[in-house]
């Protein structure tokens, strides 16, 4: 029998959902998936994501504000966000970081938002969950400082760097920080395929896995909305590629999220 999974990123809080998000989340349930992490990206909804993890309990809240909602941010924007972050069900601040696709333009807007919200998740003692694109080269260095700060802990805080498509060199400055590494459906796609090399070196201790929905949906379902109840398939493309059962894979990445999160079996 397969152990149940652990969709640690997940955007059901969108329009997407609107109109069957509880026969998703129901979906979800009967493919395997235990327990959704649903992620905040700004102080709308990191409200609802909350609301939704009130009314369902395999569903846990993430509140944070994202590096596209970064622009504006201030102080009190940050104040409420720690009144959200400090209900119950919510594990992590996050999705949080950085993102230079578009160009670094808003680069000083997002570090400092970054920054105030690092501050936060040491303040709740929660752990994070980063976002990061073509921006390691200011990310690498803030989340050293962060985490030499917070050594001074008796628990050393963490977090999980989402969506990781980076290299082996990339991934082992993280892991040398203590953060854990996510994989989603797109470790299937055929231009990844360079990944596995990176993926392989991964210590499964380390990983968890992640829907991203409703977006990066697994390859045989391109063009269509991402949901939790896909995550078999991305243990499916894992478990190829590490050369293990999916049985090892499910049960270690769902161990390592409950783990990094504080969630109990329910």
């Amino acid at each position: 029998m397969m152990p149940a999974m652990f969709d640690s990123h997940a955007h059901l809080d969108v329009v997407e959902f609107d109109q069957d998000r509880d026969s998703v989340i129901d979906r979800a349930l009967k493919m395997g998936v235990a327990t959704i992490i649903v992620v905040g990206t700004d102080l709308k909804s990191s409200k609802k994501v909350v609301r939704l993890a009130e009314d369902r309990p395999e569903i846990k809240a993430a509140a944070g504000i994202d590096p596209s909602s970064a622009p504006g941010v201030t102080k009190a924007d940050i104040a409420e966000l720690s009144e959200i972050a400090a209900s119950p069900e919510v594990v992590a601040i996050g999705e949080i970081g950085l993102d230079y696709y578009h160009g670094s333009s808003l680069k000083e807007a997002q570090q400092q938002t970054l920054r105030w919200q690092l501050d936060l998740a040491v303040k709740q003692q929660l752990p994070v969950i980063l976002h990061c694109r073509k921006a390691e080269e200011d990310l690498l260095p803030l989340l050293r400082q962060w985490t030499t700060d917070t050594s001074k802990y008796e628990e050393r805080l963490s977090g999980v760097i989402h969506c990781f498509s980076g290299t082996t060199d990339t991934a082992r400055e993280y892991l040398k920080m203590g953060f854990f590494i996510s994989l989603g459906a797109y470790i299937g796609y055929p231009s990844s395929r360079r990944l596995a090399e990176v993926i392989r070196a991964l210590p499964m201790e380390k990983i968890l896995l992640e829907t991203d929905c409703p977006y990066l949906p697994p390859q045989n379902h391109r063009g269509q909305r991402n949901e939790p109840a896909y995550l078999s398939l991305t243990v499916a493309a894992l478990a190829e590629i590490r050369d293990v059962s999916m049985e090892v894979i499910a049960r270690v990445t769902s161990e390592n999220a409950r783990n990094l999160f504080g969630i109990a079996y329910i």
